[in-house]
Formats: C-alpha cells, sequence, structure tokens
C-alpha cells in the first residue's frame, strides 16, 4: 500500500460545490472556511491503489463474511436459552429474539457456531482495516455532506465503522480475559451488535449498485496480475475513493489484496486451535490452557475450584446429591451414584470465549436421575452448584436437554474420575449445551423448576 510522496508546492483548486437544494453562498462559504489540517490530509493520501475497485473487493469479502458473524453470534445468545432469563443480558426489550428450545443434536452445533463466530471475527480484522484504508480519504471529505442523503449516508457510515471497531475490540478483550472497559461486556456486546447490523444492512443497502459497477469495471484475474510498476490509478469516481493527485504505486493491487489475505490466513493459523483439539498447540490466540496438564484431565478450564470458593470438605465423603421433582426428594452419594447404571459418551464442551474441546465423559444420565423422582417428562430443571454466589451457580436446562440419552451427570472423564478443577465429585455435561451451562460441583438438580430456590 503506497505510502505518500512529495506534491506540487502549489495546492490545487477545490471542485466547484455541487448543490442540492441548498443556497450557492452556504456551499462556497464551507470550501473557502476549511477546518486546519484538512488540505493536508488532501495532499497526503496519494497511493494510486485506492479506488472503488479494491475497496469492492476487500467489500464483497465482508459482505459474505460478516453475516456470517452476526448469525452465529445471535444463535449463541439463543443458546443460552433467554426464556428462562439466563442469557445476559436478559433485559433486552425489543430486541429480544424469539423464544425456541435449543437443539442438542448434533452435539457439536455450539461448538461450531461458538468457535466460527469467534475464528471469523478474529479472521476479519485485516479485511476490516483493508477496506478502512482504502476509503480513509473519504472521511476527510469537506464539505462533509452537500444533501439530505450524504447526511444519511455518513451517519450510517459513523455507526458502521465505530460499531465494527467497538464489536472487534471489546471481543478481542473478551476472549483474553482482559476486562479493561467500566462496563458488563456481554450487555455492551449484544447491543453493539445491533447498532452495527442496523448500520451495516443500511450500507449494504446505500451502497450495493456501486460494489458491483465496481468489480465489474476491472477483469479480477487481469488486474491482479497486473505488477506494481504498470499499477496506474482508477478514473475519478463519484464517491472520490481515487486520489486527487496520485503518485507512483510502490506496490500492486495484487500485493494489497494479498497482504490482507496473508493476514487473515496467519491469523486462522492462531486460531483455529482454540476449537480443534490436534491444533490445540498452535492456538497461541488462546489466553489460558493450550498446555492444561496432562493425565485424562488435561483439557481446558475456565473456572478452577478456587475461583469458585469451593472448599475441599465440601467434596469429600460428606458429599450429597440431592434430587427434587413431582414431590419427592431423594439424596444420594457418590458411591450411590457409580453404582447406578453407566453411560459413556464422547461430547465437546465450549466456552463463549471461543475455545472448546471434545472429552469421553461417563456418568448417570439426567433422565434416570428425573425418573428416580417421578419427573419423567420434565420442562425446565434447575442445577444448583456448590459455588458461592455469582451468575454461574444455578442453570437452567431444558426438557429436550434433560431427556437427551448423552445428557449426564459427569463423575469420570476419559477414564478417571474428575479433578476437582473439572467438577468434582459431579458435574453437567449436555450435548449443544453452553460450557457455563455444564454446571460443576453439583449440589443439587431440580427437575421441572426453572426459578431460584
Amino acid at each position: 500500500m503506497s505510502p505518500s510522496r512529495p506534491g506540487p508546492t502549489t495546492d490545487p483548486v477545490p471542485p466547484e460545490p455541487v448543490e442540492y437544494g441548498a443556497p450557492r453562498r452556504f456551499w462556497r462559504a464551507l470550501d473557502r472556511h476549511r477546518p486546519p489540517g484538512v488540505q493536508a490530509v488532501d495532499r497526503s493520501w496519494r497511493s494510486p491503489l485506492r479506488g472503488p475497485w479494491l475497496t469492492a473487493v476487500y467489500g464483497s469479502v465482508l459482505l459474505v463474511g460478516l453475516p456470517l458473524v452476526i448469525i452465529t453470534g445471535l444463535l449463541d445468545y439463543a443458546a443460552y436459552s433467554p426464556r428462562f432469563d439466563q442469557a445476559y443480558p436478559s433485559e433486552v426489550g425489543w430486541l429480544r429474539l424469539p423464544f425456541f428450545d435449543w437443539p442438542s443434536r448434533p452435539s457439536w452445533l455450539f461448538r461450531v457456531t461458538q468457535g466460527l463466530h469467534v475464528t471469523l471475527g478474529i479472521v476479519l480484522i485485516p479485511v476490516v482495516l483493508g477496506k478502512l484504508w482504502s476509503v480513509i480519504p473519504k472521511l476527510f471529505n469537506w464539505p462533509p455532506a452537500r444533501s439530505l442523503a450524504q447526511v444519511l449516508e455518513r451517519l450510517t457510515l459513523l455507526l458502521l465503522v465505530g460499531g465494527i471497531l467497538f464489536q472487534i475490540a471489546t471481543g478481542l478483550l473478551n476472549i483474553q480475559y482482559a476486562y479493561l472497559f467500566g462496563f458488563d461486556f456481554y450487555t455492551a456486546h449484544y447491543f453493539g451488535g445491533w447498532i452495527f447490523i442496523g448500520a451495516f444492512v443500511s450500507h449494504v443497502v446505500l451502497k450495493m449498485p456501486r460494489l458491483v459497477s465496481a468489480l465489474r469495471s476491472r477483469p479480477v484475474g487481469a488486474e491482479l496480475r497486473t505488477p506494481a510498476a504498470a499499477t496506474r490509478p482508477e478514473p475519478p469516481d463519484p464517491d472520490d475513493l481515487v486520489a486527487g493527485r496520485p503518485g507512483p504505486a510502490t506496490v500492486s493491487r495484487r500485493g494489497a489484496v494479498g497482504l490482507v489475505g496473508g493476514g487473515a490466513l496467519l491469523l486462522a493459523a492462531l486460531t483455529l486451535g482454540q476449537s480443534l483439539d490436534p491444533l490445540r498447540r498452535t492456538a497461541l490466540l488462546l489466553p489460558r490452557g493450550r498446555r492444561p496438564g496432562p493425565g485424562p484431565n488435561g483439557f481446558p478450564i475456565n473456572r478452577t475450584v478456587a475461583a469458585a470458593g469451593v472448599r475441599p470438605e465440601e467434596t469429600g465423603a460428606s458429599w450429597r446429591l440431592t434430587l427434587r421433582g413431582a414431590g419427592r426428594t431423594v439424596t444420594l452419594d457418590r458411591p450411590g451414584l457409580l453404582a447406578m447404571a453407566q453411560h459413556t459418551a464422547s461430547l465437546p464442551i465450549s466456552c463463549v470465549e471461543g475455545w472448546s474441546t471434545r472429552q469421553t465423559w461417563t456418568g448417570v444420565r439426567l433422565r434416570d436421575l428425573a425418573a428416580m423422582v417421578g419427573a419423567d417428562d420434565p420442562d425446565g430443571t434447575r442445577v444448583t452448584s456448590l459455588e458461592k454466589g455469582g451468575q454461574f451457580r444455578q442453570a437452567v436446562l431444558q426438557g429436550n436437554q434433560v431427556l437427551d440419552p448423552d445428557s449426564l451427570l459427569a463423575l469420570r472423564v476419559n477414564g478417571a474420575d474428575l479433578s476437582p478443577d473439572h467438577g468434582y465429585p459431579a458435574r453437567v455435561i449436555v450435548p449443544a449445551l453452553p460450557g457455563v451451562h455444564c454446571t460443576k460441583w453439583v449440589a443439587e438438580i431440580a427437575f421441572g423448576e426453572r426459578a431460584d430456590g
């Protein structure tokens, strides 16, 4: 991407303002009284690469990728069962999604939606930056708008650029557990996402004809074969993307596209290991758990037993599991649970920060525990942990999640007892369920109950 080159000593004569119903004197006055530095900025952006074609190439990639990020983000929110008030944020007003039971099949569903949301969001960062580079001179146009239509366009552009930068910045900080901002991430990310969605849709509607015409203006294959020495500026365009006084190219458009594409591939290589167990050690962007330790319990941990405030004596020989439902209460110790019919299933567990892993779990089916207290068809089931307070102490499961044949109160993992950090003496593991709701250190399961007890 070409740096600035020295230009002529005289400033170009500004074009005659185009009028759309506004008084001529008003536009002329704006042109004569430009803010300090505007003309200097105009002279600084001289890359001959900038123009509708390159902007359209980056824009077309985002047009495919960003809807996938948006859709998977909304699906992930739905996976937290907002109808049970356990999605964050819970109070979203008219932005509430339609309620539906999150399916428990395929078992990897949440692993894919959450992994795709985080991974694709990271991979698209170079494309977003390339797109911003290609249009940044337009942000310094003066006057900023010459009609009401342009005012609306600039407003959507402000919300679009500000929205995507906000979502990227807060999302990256969240997956690194670096909460440097003074607000709740989930609330800000949800409402910020809707602001971005509105601006994105408006921008696509306004700019789709220009994007199509720009892509058709130059053959892609021929443009990507053109070396830097033969790279020439595009003709002047209505959006003023082409530099007014372009300098010689120091890189071709092929090089610009390759730089952005290479950056995206590099981020993909550093991120995919968060969701693919064989590549775990390559996930250099994973904040913790790349090498969590050896043995059957050597897989990522998001919340340790110490962080949860669970004391060793609470999980020892005195630990008891209380089952409630249909007016009956049953209490079991760990040997009693181990004496019941055991079921083994290979299931993934996925975290909202983007990492996931598949392990082999062994324990008692939740539906067998429900049958013990006469709750053969529970609607909502409340699981309570030994954890002290906070949003992770309880989780509500849907009826289909409790009745799935692979939904377990897990006692063992990969053939060994659960470690304290992984939820000993017992934890819930359910297909396609967000990891935060696969409650660890389970103390009580109330079948047919939803609200806090």
